[in-house]
């Protein structure tokens, strides 16, 4: 039987070489990217039930925190559970509402007493928001925020004319830089009299800012906040659990 050898040519070689630098450059961007949106949004927690107590965490640990017990062999009810960020880069949600703190982030420096801000994306993430400057449209500063979703993805003629619809009325003159007020006349008034004029448009009711807040943005900021006390809990301590445990629960 003869042997076969086969040579690789060296430019070959040299190809070879190319296109593995170039998947290690690709795999890298993305890891890069992936940890960015991380950085971002804020990661998924999760959440197990040991010693009695719920227990959170970045990642399932191998060992309890608590007793330090391996967490290898798990009754079905005792998987953990993901928990999603609340937050989502608002820029990456076309024709939706998004609030975020007026300075710095909700992670890091939001305090729960802080102000908030408030604008509308168009279709492609750019984010329109009133300010004492007037209307602007933004495309980076609210990779972190609390999202609503305005539109149905079965609402395809409305979209098609969602950013006219938002040029429009952001031109108008009410939106004019001396016609701002912090209390009375600002980017809330702005966000939720662009959602009145479209609700207008498509012949629906229209929604107060008390109605708005309690069906769309409670529900969501609740969360937020819960997960807001979470994060920075784990990033002290590398986990954080319920302070007391039920008082039938049985040992670890």
């Amino acid at each position: 039987m003869t042997s076969l050898q086969l040579s690789v040519p060296a430019a070959t070689r040299s190809c070879e070489k190319e296109v593995s630098r170039r998947i290690l450059v690709s795999w890298f961007s993305v890891s890069l990217e992936g940890r960015a949106m991380h950085e971002e949004a804020g990661q998924s927690l999760v959440q197990f039930r040991h010693c009695g107590r719920d227990i959170y965490c970045f990642c399932v640990p191998r060992c309890c925190p608590l007793c330090q017990q391996d967490l290898g062999s798990r009754k079905l009810e005792e998987a953990p559970v993901s928990l999603s960020s609340p937050f989502s880069n608002g820029h990456r949600e076309p024709c939706a509402f998004v609030l975020r703190p007026t300075y710095g982030t909700f992670l890091r420096e939001y305090d729960g007493r802080s102000d908030l801000h408030v604008g509308v994306t168009n279709t492609r993430g750019l984010v329109y928001n009133y300010t004492e400057l007037g209307v602007r449209q933004e495309l980076e500063g609210w990779e972190q925020s609390v999202s609503v979703p305005l539109l149905q993805p079965s609402m395809l003629a409305l979209r098609d004319q969602w950013d006219r619809y938002l040029d429009d009325f952001s031109a108008s003159g009410t939106w004019l830089p001396h016609r701002y007020h912090e209390e009375t006349h600002n980017c809330a008034t702005f966000a939720l009299a662009f959602i009145n004029c479209i609700l207008a448009t498509e012949g629906w009711g229209q929604l107060d800012k008390g109605s708005f807040t309690e069906r769309f943005l409670l529900p969501r900021t609740r969360r937020a906040s819960k997960y807001i006390v979470l994060h920075r809990a784990i990033e002290e301590k590398g986990f954080y659990a319920t302070e007391q445990p039920p008082q039938d629960s049985a040992s670890c």
